[in-house]
């Protein structure tokens, strides 16, 4: 990270003077836009900041920020890779920068998202910079200049058809400039396309003529005196020329010329040829429209501006979008209304009537209902004269004649509210569902629990399973729509369960509790000792007491019904011992005959928080276990452990009586 001393002395020097970045280039939205074939030149730099940057994988987040910088756009005309070089006038200049992929998004996004960048290197390494086939993987973050860490990025792989914001940051306070150039990668970011006219049209009666160009072209390219384009017949002389958008931007699609005179109606040709500047039109790769280019346009005869058309009317409209193929001048737009009168199916009030004025211009006007159309039926916008004097008034002053009319049709609202019917079942139920279509409903989709989907009418779905069930539907008419959501249980689950003493001692009252899911009318219980119960808690079972065999298992069953006379079985083993009585044999012969070959506390069925340790006569531990049913084979990794007597301790908490207990004693191995 750069050091604090050096921020410090740079702030002192020079950061007082910087200010907001206004100028254009200076910001994303006015970046200039570069062509891959050329080199760009920047002979100084103003002094500005005015946002803090995120720089993904670097600490210290407040170090970073747009300061002084240039912003460069470009578009990626075939995928590839991209390598570029920033050459400092001053190679003691410390510059740094950043890429972005705003395909489609605000470009003050960048500020914001750090998703949309690419690549980008803040080494404080002074010199040369960019991105090469040398350069490291990674961001490099801020560092002392005394680091010389790497100041070249990997070329990033950038792709066809998007959009790309440059951000080169000149972080030593100074103006002095630099040089950008494109090369050593195998992206196209030069457009193919060689710049023309591509139509033309006349304004009011020929005062204007309006050129829309093929592609955007330099501003710089344009003389304001229009001396770039000259018109056959020559009924009249260009005058003035006035780009579109370039008061905000380096480039522009569109040029607005000014006549001498109102141009007779007629035929004529626009031609293009060096100006004044010495060149036609340039595109941002700095190549003319070729001299003699041109191209035909037509001068009608002036005529009021009609009523063109309206958007189309959605759902419930409360708004009227009326569209004019010339612009209409909106102080002749009665901003109550009064200019237009609806009617129709339903009575319909206007209340307001404006514009989207750019200028003091607009191609449409938004007229303000009192309150929304909600049923179907057939209407109709005429144009009256407004309580201002006037209907509406086009930009070149003619004014549009009252009683002109347009037709437009509304929908009926619509509800997507639904009935539905359970058929039960023991393993899966069944549900139909149903909607009455009302108002023209013509499309239907179903979700059914994330599991199932219909575009049926009345559909019928089976659930595997049962449960809370979330069911929504979407219906529409083709211009309204809505959508319901409801949750239905399936509550006729049916699920035996109980609980269980997995081992019954001697003299032990074993207890069966009934743990079973449903709506339940009936227990069939199997104890598996010769008893049986039909009672929901049965009362404790006795066991035979075992004289010969240690231990026995025992099937133990339930069998429920529920209220749908639907059936359902839980079956559990249970151990039934000969003993509980827990002891630790005083010898073992672990000699793999089958007979008393281990070490082990006998019959600890009933102990919690069981310790058994063993130790030789030397004190050592040569064998430790929680679990009683894990035994001593008179070994340690493998290796047989001498005859002898063993010392054993033996902790545990009694199950029945919480008691603690703790014993102590000795057995010998014998081989």
């Amino acid at each position: 990270m750069r050091t604090l001393v050096l921020a410090w002395t740079l702030l002192a020097a020079n950061y007082l003077s910087a200010q907001t970045c206004s100028n254009l280039g200076q910001t994303p939205a006015t970046a200039f836009p570069i062509c891959g074939t050329s080199t760009f030149s920047q002979a100084n730099v103003p002094l500005c900041v005015s946002h803090q940057l995120q720089v993904p994988g670097c600490s210290g987040q407040n170090a970073y920020e747009d300061r002084n910088p240039f912003w460069y756009r470009f578009t990626c005309f075939q995928t590839g890779t991209l390598g570029f070089l920033i050459t400092p006038n001053n190679m003691s200049d410390d510059y740094d920068w950043m890429l972005y992929d705003i395909t489609g998004r605000d470009p003050n996004e960048v500020f914001t998202n750090t998703n949309i960048i690419v690549t980008g290197n803040w080494a404080g390494t002074f010199g040369l910079t960019g991105a090469n086939s040398s350069g490291v993987n990674y961001i490099q973050c801020g560092s002392d200049p005394a680091q010389n860490r790497p100041s070249f990025a990997a070329m990033p792989t950038i792709v066809k058809g998007h959009t790309y914001l440059l951000l080169v940051s000149h972080f030593t306070n100074t103006q002095s400039g630099y040089k950008l150039s494109f090369g050593g990668g195998t992206a196209v970011i030069t457009d193919p396309t060689l710049p023309k006219m591509e139509k033309a049209w006349a304004g009011c009666g020929g005062v204007t003529v309006t050129v829309k160009l093929n592609k955007k072209m330099k501003c710089s390219s344009l003389s304001t005196n229009g001396s770039e384009f000259t018109i056959t017949p020559a009924a009249g002389t260009v005058v003035a020329a006035l780009a579109t958008g370039c008061s905000s931007s380096f480039d522009m699609d569109s040029v607005v010329l000014t006549m001498s005179n109102p141009l007779p109606p007629g035929n004529y040709t626009l031609n293009i040829k060096n100006g004044s500047d010495g060149n036609s039109l340039l595109d941002n790769c700095d190549r003319d429209i070729p001299p003699g280019d041109n191209i035909p346009f037509t001068v009608l005869p002036i005529q009021p501006t009609p009523m063109d058309s309206l958007t189309r009317v959605g759902c419930s409209p409360n708004t009227l979008e009326l569209v004019f193929d010339r612009p209409i001048a909106c102080n002749s737009i009665a901003a109550n209304g009064s200019d237009f009168v609806v009617t129709g199916s339903t009575p319909v009030t206007v209340t307001s009537a404006s514009g989207n004025c750019v200028k003091g211009l607009t191609s449409t006007i938004l007229i303000q209902l009192a309150s929304p159309i909600q049923t179907a039926g057939n209407y109709q916008v005429q144009l009256v004269r407004g309580n201002d004097g006037n209907t509406i008034i086009d930009e070149c002053g003619q004014e549009t004649p009252a009683g002109a009319t347009l037709s437009f049709t509304t929908a009926d609202t619509v509800n997507a509210l639904f009935d539905y019917r359970i058929l039960y079942g023991c393993d899966f139920d069944t549900v139909s569902f149903s909607h009455d279509g009302r108002n023209g409903v013509n499309s239907w989709s179903w979700n059914f629990d994330h599991i199932g989907n219909s575009t049926q009418q009345n559909p019928e779905f089976v659930f595997p399973t049962f449960g809370y069930k979330k069911v929504s539907l979407a219906v529409s008419n083709g211009v309204c729509a809505d959508s319901a959501e409801t949750t239905i249980h399936l509550d006729n689950e049916l699920k035996a369960a109980f609980t269980y003493p997995e081992v019954i001692c001697p003299e032990d009252q074993a207890l069966f509790t009934d743990n079973s899911i449903g709506n339940i009318v009936s227990w069939t219980w199997d104890f598996g000792n010769g008893v049986s119960s039909i009672q929901q808690a049965p009362p404790p079972q006795k066991y035979p007491t075992l004289t010969m065999e240690k231990q026995k298992m025992y099937n133990v069953s339930l069998v429920v019904e529920n209220n749908l006379g639907c059936f359902d079985t839980a079956s559990h083993q249970v151990k039934v011992v000969r003993s509980c009585y827990i002891a630790v044999p005083n010898a073992f012969t672990p000699n793999n005959d089958g007979n008393n070959d281990f070490l082990y506390p006998l019959n600890a069925y009933k102990a919690t928080n069981l310790e058994f340790n063993i130790f030789n006569r030397y004190g050592q531990l040569v064998f430790r276990t929680t679990d009683w049913t894990r035994r001593w084979d008179g070994t340690i990794n493998g290796h047989l452990q001498p005859m002898g007597t063993y010392v054993w301790t033996l902790r545990y908490t009694d199950g029945d009586t919480g008691q603690k207990i703790f014993r102590r004693g000795t057995t010998v191995l014998v081989r």
